[in-house]
């Protein structure tokens, strides 16, 4: 069973950093691209950052630079390190797998019903 269980949400002042976690198990880690996704209230699912199954990271414009998306394999974990936070930046946050191994699932991560998406965790961003 895929179990996505992000952790490391809170409350921060502008400027700062924050790092989250999503723990995963049920699934061949490595085989799948992986997504920081994000809520803002009242819009829809955006991607932040991603990995791909050979490790390649992107980041959305509004996220380059301060966030980082980092992997450990050993302990089935993915990261965002998110620096210099900014208003803009307070959402849940979520991490997701494709359905599919070894493509990317842009279109899958963000539909408001995905059932490889985590609980998300609460990120706000006080100035």
């Amino acid at each position: 069973q895929v179990q996505l269980v992000e952790s490391g949400g809170g409350l921060v002042q502008f400027g700062e950093s924050l790092r989250l976690s999503c723990a995963a198990s049920g699934f061949a880690f490595t085989n799948f691209w992986m997504y920081w996704i994000r809520q803002v209230p009242g819009k829809g699912l955006e991607w932040v950052s991603r990995i791909s199954n050979g490790g390649r990271i992107e980041y959305a414009d509004s996220v380059k630079g301060r966030f980082t998306f980092s992997r450990d394999v050993a302990k089935n974990t993915i990261y965002l390190q998110m620096n210099n936070m900014k208003s803009d930046d307070t959402a849940v946050y979520y991490c997701a797998k494709c359905r599919r191994m070894y493509v990317s699932c842009d279109a899958d991560v963000t539909r408001s019903e995905y059932e490889y998406r985590g609980q998300g965790t609460q990120v706000t961003v006080s100035s």
